[in-house]
C-alpha cells in the first residue's frame, strides 16, 4: 500500500509540473551550450644522466593537469564554470595548485546598454599597466577576480567599466583577508563614434583613462632583515591610475599609455616607499608589402599585487607589456626575457617587407623579410641622500629621472627572418639571431652566471608532397661560450592533414663543459585530430629552462617521461 501511495504521489507531482516543463522547453529552444576541455598527463621516468631518481620524484610518477569549461547562454544571459584538477600538478608547476574543484564560475547579463557579470571574470584596462586579469594554462597562471563587473555604454562611442573583487590565489578561500580587495574604474571615448561629423574622418582618435585601488588590511608590517626587526607602516589603499590615447591616420597608428602608482612597499621591491611610474608607446605604419613597428617602454617600481608579501607570479593586478619578440623555436626561446617590474628601459623595432613575385630579389614566388631588434637596460638609480644606500628597506629607496637608461644591459635580441617559397611544393623559413641575456638579473641569481652571448641559426623547410601529405625539416644551432655552451637541434615532422602527425626531434648539448652533461634531449611525438578533438602522445626528455608568455615566465626543470595531451571543444 505504501509503495502504491509513493508511486501515485510521484505521478501526481510529475503531472503538476508537466506544463512548466513544456513551457521551459519552448524557452530553452534558443539556448546554447559550449565548452572545452584539456588534460595533460605525464608518466615520469627516472634518468640517471639527468639526475632524476625515484626518490626525487617522491613516488608521484603519474601527474595530471586538467580542466573542463562549460558555458551556457540564453538570449541575454550567459553562465559558466570551469572545473580544474591537478592530481598532482605536473613538475614545474607550483605545488599549491594540487587539488580539484571549481575555481571559476560566473553569471552574466548583457544588452546594448549594460553588461553585468557576477562571480569570476577577466578584465583589462588599456594595455594592462593598471589592471589585467587573465588565465594562461601553459604557465599555471590565473589571477581572475571574483566579485562584480559592470560595463555601461551610455552613449555611442563611450564605454565605462567598473570592477570590484578579490583575486584567485590557487585554492585559498576568498574569505582569507591576506589578499586585498581590488576596485577599479575605466573609461574609453571613441571620438569618431561620439560625433557624427567625425564618423568618416581620416583621423581617428580614442582617449581613455583608468583608476585602480587595492585595499589590503593591516597598517603595520614587521620585517626581519640582517638580524634587525623593522616595524613598517603600510599604506592600506594603494592606487594606480593613468591615461592613454590611440591615434590613427591612414596607415599610421600611435598608441601610448602612462601609469602612476603611489608608494607600495612590498616583498618584491624590498619594502621601499617610492612611487612607481610606467609608460608604453607603440608607433606603427603599414601599407601593401610593408609593415613597420616601433615600441618603447620605461618602467620604474611598477610591481602591483593584491598581497604585498607574495613574490611569485600570482596576484598581479597589472600587466607590464613585453616589447621583445616571442620566439617559438626551441633554441631561439632558450633565453627568453622576463619583464623586470622593479625597473627597466627598453626599445624595440620590427620591419617586415614583402618582395613581390617576379621581382629581381623576390624571384618567381616572392619573398618576405622581417627584421627585428630589441634591447632592455636597467634604469639609473641614485641614493636619496648620502647616508641611505640605494634600495634600503623602509626608505624612499632611490631617486631616478623619467626616461633614464642605465648602462647595464638586461637583454638584447637582433634577428632576421626570411620566408621563401621554392615552387609549389617547397617553402622555407630561415632565421638568424644574436642575443644578449643577463641571466643573473632576469632569473634573479646572485651574480652566479653573468651575461650570456649567443648566436642562433634556424632552417625550417616544408615539403608538400601532396595536398594532404607533407614533411617538415628543422635544423637549429646555438653557439655560446657561456652557460651550458653550444647546442644543436633537429626535427622531422610528417603530417597527413588534417588528422595525423608524427615527429622525431633531438636537442643536443654538445658544447657543455662537463662531458657527462653533453646530453641528447630526444622526443618522439604523434597526434590525431578528429573534428574538434586532438590527442597527442610523446615520449622523451625535456631540458631544463624557462617558459615565457608575454614576459611572464615559469621555470621548467629537466624531466623524462611519457606525455598524453587531450584537447576538445564543443
Amino acid at each position: 500500500m505504501k509503495k502504491n501511495t509513493y508511486l501515485f504521489s510521484c505521478l501526481f507531482f510529475f503531472l503538476t509540473l508537466l506544463p512548466v516543463f513544456i513551457q521551459a522547453q519552448d524557452i530553452l529552444k534558443g539556448s546554447e551550450v559550449h565548452g572545452s576541455m584539456q588534460a595533460d598527463a605525464i608518466y615520469y621516468l627516472p634518468d640517471d644522466k639527468m639526475g632524476i631518481s625515484d626518490s626525487s620524484l617522491n613516488g608521484k610518477t603519474i601527474r595530471m593537469n586538467g580542466f573542463t569549461e562549460v558555458n551556457y547562454s540564453l538570449v541575454n544571459f550567459t553562465a559558466g564554470l570551469r572545473f580544474e584538477a591537478y592530481l598532482p600538478p605536473l613538475i614545474g608547476y607550483d605545488a599549491q595548485l594540487n587539488g580539484v574543484g571549481v575555481p571559476y564560475f560566473y553569471v552574466n547579463y548583457k544588452n546594448d546598454f549594460i553588461d553585468v557579470t557576477a562571480g569570476n571574470f577577466y578584465e583589462q584596462f588599456g594595455n594592462g599597466m593598471m589592471l589585467r586579469t587573465y588565465q594562461e594554462w601553459t604557465l599555471g597562471y590565473d589571477n581572475s577576480l571574483r566579485g562584480l563587473r559592470i560595463k555601461l555604454t551610455p552613449w555611442k562611442g563611450i564605454t565605462l567599466k567598473g570592477v570590484y573583487g578579490i583575486q584567485r590565489y590557487y585554492w585559498e578561500p576568498y574569505k582569507d583577508f591576506n589578499r586585498g580587495i581590488v576596485k577599479g574604474f575605466d573609461a574609453d571615448f571613441y571620438l569618431n563614434d561620439m560625433f557624427a561629423s567625425l564618423n568618416d574622418a581620416n583621423v581617428k582618435l580614442t582617449l581613455g583613462g583608468s583608476f585602480v585601488s587595492d585595499y589590503q588590511h593591516g597598517n603595520t608590517k614587521e620585517i626581519a632583515e640582517k638580524g634587525k626587526i623593522y616595524l613598517l607602516k603600510m599604506p592600506v589603499n594603494v592606487a594606480n591610475y593613468g591615461g592613454r590615447f590611440n591615434l590613427n591616420i591612414g596607415g599610421f597608428n600611435w598608441f601610448t599609455e602612462y601609469a602612476h602608482k603611489i608608494n607600495d612597499p612590498t616583498a618584491m621591491n624590498n619594502y621601499i616607499y617610492k612611487d612607481g611610474n610606467g609608460i608604453f608607446t607603440n608607433l606603427s605604419y603599414s601599407q601593401k608589402g610593408l609593415g613597420i613597428s616601433l615600441m618603447s617602454k620605461w618602467i620604474d617600481n611598477m610591481g602591483y599585487k593584491s598581497d604585498r608579501t607574495v613574490t611569485n607570479n600570482m596576484l598581479n593586478i597589472n600587466y607590464l607589456p613585453s616589447i621583445t619578440k616571442e620566439h617559438t623555436y626551441a633554441l631561439a626561446s632558450m633565453y627568453s626575457y622576463s619583464t623586470q617590474a622593479n625597473g627597466e628601459a627598453g626599445v624595440s623595432g620590427t620591419v617586415t617587407f614583402h618582395l613581390p613575385k617576379n621581382s629581381k630579389l623576390g624571384g618567381k614566388n616572392g619573398m618576405t623579410i622581417a627584421l627585428n631588434f630589441s634591447q632592455v637596460n636597467g634604469i639609473n638609480r641614485k641614493a636619496v641622500n648620502d647616508t641611505t644606500p640605494v634600495g634600503e628597506l623602509g626608505t624612499l629607496g632611490y631617486s631616478t629621472s623619467f626616461f633614464s637608461v642605465g648602462k647595464e644591459v638586461y637583454y638584447q635580441d637582433a634577428n632576421i627572418e626570411i620566408t621563401k617559397k621554392f615552387g609549389k611544393k617547397w617553402k622555407g623559413i630561415f632565421t638568424y639571431l644574436y642575443q644578449t641575456y643577463n641571466k643573473d638579473v632576469i632569473e634573479g641569481h646572485a651574480n652566479d652566471y653573468g651575461t650570456i652571448y649567443s648566436q642562433i641559426g634556424i632552417a625550417d623547410v616544408t615539403w608538400n608532397i601532396t595536398k594532404k601529405n607533407s614533411l617538415r625539416f628543422e635544423l637549429q644551432g646555438l653557439w655560446t661560450k657561456q652557460d651550458k655552451g653550444n647546442w644543436a637541434a633537429a626535427l622531422i615532422e610528417y603530417t597527413v592533414a588534417p588528422q595525423w602527425f608524427l615527429s622525431v626531434q633531438d636537442q643536443w648539448n654538445y658544447g657543455n663543459s662537463i662531458p657527462g652533461q653533453q646530453l641528447h634531449y630526444y622526443l618522439l611525438s604523434a597526434g590525431y585530430n578528429y573534428n574538434t578533438t586532438r590527442v597527442a602522445l610523446s615520449w622523451g626528455r625535456q631540458r631544463e629552462g624557462v617558459i615565457c608568455v608575454g614576459g611572464v615566465c615559469r621555470y621548467v626543470p629537466a624531466t623524462n617521461g611519457v606525455t598524453l595531451t587531450v584537447t576538445s571543444s564543443f
